[in-house]
């Protein structure tokens, strides 16, 4: 075994014990460095959104240059090659329509622009997946075709290209974890992508003032939406999760929550429509990492009713006692460091930060050190390595669990179950069935019937993924 390799199996090993909810030899430094990487190794916003390799490069340097325990593979994660392609409405990009130093923004459309209208809940609801190609990308992007539009020479250029963008992104993320795994002993923090079905509709359909418009003048609606979401979200998590239940599920969490809703939107239908998927993706062996933006601390008693383990909580505005308090005995927490502080503190600053923080939140185990929300390019480097030395300082612990083989993160017994199952339309991680389309070809099947069923259904997932992906990802 390679001093490399050896070094790759400690840091996991330090890892997964802390998100098994146990003590490893030391707190693991996690950090989600998103344009810092850029900072640090020399690279502007502009060539980190636009040039995929500087933003791997970018994450390759810092690895080996700070003495990180897991990170995400790029958290720049929206590669414009990909939505230029497209020609989406909703980002303003480095370098192009922002500054070069700044990173790509979401562009939220005006209330009357919405790329779901109040009235077309029943056709989302009939079939999710047609609903997104037929409506939401049309509309999302500059150049695509609703159903019933002539197709156009922009549109059929704009949706292969983009198809093709994203098969080539997704590809070039095995070569980077090996050298981030082979160069830097570095294993990943995260796999998977999963966002709730209310903070869905608030983000990419009916826009933040829409929905909560909707939430009190047809809340059945809403509900029905969510509930047709679910097994489609539920999916596209479990189909990019970490087939090693080694790195959690990322959930993104956004604004389903108080105060940006009403404590009955959340218990009513934010809450019913978002724990069986994470109930099931734990049942497959998948934790899932609540990175709770902003303050979650109102629901904090909510969230224990899921299954111990099944959840890591990421702290970001929420107060780090409070959430030690409410969920430790469960769940492993991450984060609580402020991003102010390392943006515009002192390294004393940050490391006296990172002592309270330990002997509070991380003195029992199950603790990861991170900041409190994305790392930025205003994080400084000087802070950047006070936070880990100061880690590496005091977050040493005098007797360590010690987990037994295998190395991963699952229930003790993993039912592999199918999923959650579709109310209506095409199910999930399809878009045209198997026999929709034998019946498209007019006579049997000449050969074997079960070699072209299995080679349909595998490509036709392809047009699920790139679209949920679209959805969700980007």
């Amino acid at each position: 075994m390679s001093d490399m390799e050896k070094l790759y199996q400690e840091r996991l090993r330090r890892f997964v014990t802390a998100l098994n909810n146990k003590k490893p030899d030391r707190i693991p430094v996690r950090p989600f460095a998103a344009e810092f990487t850029g900072r640090h190794a020399g690279y502007t916003c502009q060539q980190l959104t636009q040039n995929y390799p500087d933003a791997f490069e970018a994450m390759i340097q810092c690895c080996k240059d700070y003495n990180w325990d897991a990170v995400p593979a790029s958290m720049v994660y929206v590669w414009t090659g990909i939505t230029d392609a497209a020609s989406v409405k909703y980002y303003g990009v480095p370098g192009v329509t922002v500054p070069e130093q700044f990173g790509f923004q979401y562009l939220e459309p005006p209330e009357g622009e919405a790329f779901m209208r109040g009235d077309e809940y029943d056709r989302l609801i009939a079939d999710p997946t047609a609903f997104l190609y037929e409506v939401w990308l049309p509309r999302a992007t500059k150049r695509m075709a609703a159903a019933g539009e002539p197709v156009t020479f922009q549109h059929n250029v704009a949706l292969v290209s983009a198809a093709m963008a994203m098969s080539q992104y997704f590809h070039a993320f095995g070569p980077h974890c090996a050298r981030l795994r082979h160069e830097c002993g570095m294993p990943g923090a995260i796999g998977g992508i999963l966002k709730a079905p209310l903070d869905i509709l608030g983000d990419k359909l009916r826009g933040y003032i829409g929905l909560t418009m909707d939430l009190f003048e047809q809340p059945e609606k809403v509900m029905q939406a969510c509930e047709a979401l679910m097994p489609h979200l539920h999916w596209l998590a479990n189909a990019t999760a970490d087939p090693a239940s080694q790195a959690p599920v990322g959930l993104w969490m956004h604004r389903g929550g108080v105060p940006f809703v009403r404590p009955e939107h959340f218990e009513n239908i934010y809450w019913p429509t978002l724990r069986p998927i994470v109930e099931e993706l734990w049942r497959n062996g998948h934790q899932t990492m609540f990175y709770a933006e902003g303050s979650w601390d109102y629901h904090l008693d909510t969230f224990r009713e899921l299954p111990e383990r099944s959840i890591i909580y990421h702290i970001d505005r929420g107060d780090p006692l409070l959430t030690h308090r409410k969920l430790h005995d469960k769940f492993a927490i991450s984060g609580g460091l402020s991003n102010v502080t390392l943006a515009m503190g002192t390294p004393q600053q940050v490391r006296q930060e990172v002592r309270t923080l330990i002997e509070t939140v991380g003195k029992e185990g199950g603790y990861i050190m991170d900041s409190s929300a994305i790392m930025q390019n205003d994080t400084t480097p000087e802070n950047m390595r006070a936070m880990v030395e100061a880690t590496h300082e005091f977050g040493v612990y005098d007797a360590p669990d010690v987990i037994s083989e295998p190395l991963m993160v699952a229930p003790e017994k993993i039912e592999k179950t199918a999923g959650l199952t579709a109310a209506s339309g095409c199910p999930p991680g399809i878009c045209i069935s198997w026999e929709e389309y034998r019946q498209g070809l007019k006579k049997p099947v000449q050969g074997s019937a079960e070699l072209a069923e299995r080679l349909w259904k595998q490509v036709d997932a392809s047009g699920a993924m790139f679209i949920w992906q679209m959805l969700v990802s980007f």
